[in-house]
């Protein structure tokens, strides 16, 4: 009976601390998911860090250049393309940006297709908002939400660039806990890991910024209207597979009917050619098989992802398959990962070589 009370002991002191630590993961799921996404920033800005340490530049300051291209880029590109896109949302409502609540009904009034969609929708949020008195919480709720961005962008910033330091002795720490036998699988496995998301988010920023940059041009030749809203919308939903093209291919088709018939035709041809060539030409030359996973595994990951933890989980939908599909294959499927081919995009894949001499 004390033996049959030991156990029972043990079983539940196991289970309530499976439950709790469930629970905390699940309190802490942001925190979590904000990590994970700094180690796949990290992952992606590890071959240049490591490129221009060669060169000998330190790879603190290695990061800091890393991070102020993208800050350039990114200005670079709100310079570019903000002013237009101001001027074909005024064009989109029929000149100047309407400032109040009877200019917009006037508008709204008098308008047709697109322009009375927005301009309609428009009024009706202008007809619920709320008096000066209840602004004050909405106010400081906002103010709060803005705060907790920018904490977490520099947050996942940070860590990325502490992680680009500390990846080999995470690895060492947790090789020395296991028996001598599965080091090497483990840290190949990891490697190989980070080299998988590393190439999949290089390969995602080319695809995105290519495709909306070919789209925006060739709607603008077609005399497509909004093209360079409708370009950027459809370089950003690259993002999200399979849905992402289908919703770009589908307003593209949107806008070009109120225009023509034969306008709408052109952007859709348009749309489904970049497709072809993207899948057929410039993927399997930028991409490879970086994440090794097939399409329907990505809808479902990115299904699955959206459903449980909402819509910014689909960013980390694909690259937490690939992590997950990558184990299976080492654990169940008894791949090795130190023969496993390393994808390869911008940098060549010096990891996964080194571990194999």
């Amino acid at each position: 009976m004390r033996d049959t009370a030991r156990r029972a002991f043990v079983v539940a002191v196991v289970i309530v601390g499976v439950i709790a630590l469930a629970l905390a993961l699940w309190k802490l799921r942001v925190v979590i998911a904000l990590l994970f996404l700094a180690f796949i920033i990290a992952a992606a800005m590890r071959p240049g860090v490591d490129a221009l340490h060669r060169h000998h530049v330190p790879r603190g300051a290695g990061i800091l250049l890393h991070y102020l291209g993208l800050a350039a880029l990114v200005g670079l590109l709100l310079w570019v393309a903000v002013p237009r896109a101001i001027d074909q949302v005024q064009q989109a409502l029929g000149g100047s940006i309407p400032t109040t609540k009877a200019e917009v009904r006037k508008r709204a009034a008098h308008s047709t297709g697109i322009k009375h969609v927005i301009l309609k929708a428009l009024e009706d949020r202008l007809d619920k908002l709320p008096s000066g008195s209840q602004l004050v919480h909405p106010a400081l709720e906002a103010t709060r939400l803005s705060l907790e961005i920018v904490v977490g962008i520099f947050f996942t910033l940070a860590s990325a660039a502490y992680w680009i330091f500390e990846r080999d002795r995470a690895v060492d720490l947790v090789t020395s806990l296991l028996p001598r036998n599965r080091r090497k699988v483990v840290r190949d496995t990891w490697r190989l890991i980070d080299l998988k998301l590393g190439a999949y988010v290089r390969g995602q920023g080319i695809l995105i910024l290519a495709v909306a940059t070919v789209l925006s041009i060739s709607f603008d030749a077609i005399g497509l209207p909004f093209w360079l809203l409708v370009g950027a919308f459809a370089g950003l939903v690259e993002i999200i597979p399979v849905i992402g093209p289908l919703a770009a291919g589908a307003l593209a088709v949107g806008v070009g009917l109120t225009e023509s018939w034969q306008t709408a035709l052109y952007a859709g041809l348009i749309v489904l050619t970049v497709r072809m060539l993207e899948d057929y030409v410039v993927i399997p030359r930028v991409l490879g098989d970086a994440v090794g996973l097939s399409p329907l595994l990505v809808l479902l990951a990115v299904a699955g992802a959206a459903t449980l933890f909402g819509g910014f989980a689909v960013l980390l939908a694909i690259p937490l398959a690939a992590v997950l599909a990558t184990l299976v294959q080492v654990i169940l499927l008894d791949l090795n990962p130190a023969e496993e081919e390393a994808p390869t995009v911008l940098f060549p894949a010096k990891d996964v070589e080194s571990t194999r001499g």
